[in-house]
């Protein structure tokens, strides 16, 4: 069955995946490259993801690595709300997700900016609001695993049964969403979130079953530590490594790449979308 979500009235489908352009508004983010602070730079980002091939620009306020501070909800609207501003006078019909865990953030950058998806990575676990906004703002909702913050959740990597509690968790999280009237459901299983190493590649082997739900699996794996550490590189190394496990998550029914590297995701769906159509042809 093909997977859809509603943007404005209009069904994105998944046939072929999509591939979602990172573009922080932090000093702090891990990956420099996908960083714009100054008007020019959120430009020139916007505009390479877009040239790229990206579909959706995936904008954000607050770096998730352990050692960053969490900000308030006002101190991250004011590093989005120039940025956003920015995006949609320059890019008006661009897709846009906002990457953020507060329901005041959502409602603001939805109301007033036009954004089009909100994408949690704590799944409505640090505002409790935040089911009942989306619901309200009628928009598509991302929603991972994560548990605790950015700032303990390595605390939090003792499961009972790894794949079988992050399945309970999207079971869960997705009948109560669903309960407040939220259809457009993208499920992330949060690669590099409360999770080790070995379990990151636990969690991308068993990728598949999370088809399960038949919503739409997002797969954010880009120059992760699960990727340089294992390498034993640096995130700035870590391209080949990203590249080998976004062709994996294509192969395991992934429809949307977040990504710092845009033209080498495209490139990976292509290759991907041509050996399965070609093993169509020749049945």
């Amino acid at each position: 069955m093909k997977k859809f979500i509603n943007i404005n009235g209009s069904l994105i489908d998944f046939s072929t995946p999509l591939v979602m352009g990172i573009l922080n508004v932090t000093p702090d983010s891990f990956y420099s490259a996908s960083r714009g602070q100054s008007e020019n730079e959120v430009i020139q980002r916007a505009t390479q993801i877009l040239d790229e091939g990206g579909t959706i620009i995936d904008l954000g306020g607050q770096s998730t690595a352990p050692t960053s501070a969490l900000l308030t909800a006002k101190e991250e609207l004011e590093r989005l709300e120039p940025a956003l501003a920015v995006i949609r006078r320059e890019f008006p019909g661009a897709i846009l997700s906002i990457d953020t865990f507060y329901s005041e953030v959502a409602k603001k950058a939805v109301e007033k900016y036009g954004a089009n998806i909100i994408n949690d990575i704590s799944g409505g676990q640090i505002d409790e609001k935040m089911f009942e906004t989306v619901a309200r703002l009628n928009v598509p909702y991302i929603l991972m695993h994560m548990r605790g913050t950015p700032q303990t959740m390595q605390q939090f990597t003792h499961y009972d049964n790894f794949i079988q509690d992050i399945l309970y968790y999207f079971s869960e999280k997705t009948a109560k969403l669903n309960q407040l009237g939220v259809n457009d459901i993208i499920i992330d299983p949060g690669f590099g979130f409360s999770k080790t190493t070995d379990q990151n590649y636990q969690l991308m082997a068993y990728l598949k079953y999370f088809n399960t739900f038949d919503v739409p699996i997002l797969a954010g794996i880009s120059r992760k530590s699960m990727i340089y550490k294992l390498l034993g590189c640096t995130p700035q190394e870590s391209l080949n490594g990203t590249s080998v496990l976004n062709t994996f998550s294509l192969l395991s029914g992934a429809n949307i790449l977040r990504v710092h590297d845009v033209k080498e995701a495209v490139e990976c769906v292509k290759i991907v979308e041509k050996i399965e159509n070609s093993m169509t042809q020749s049945k």
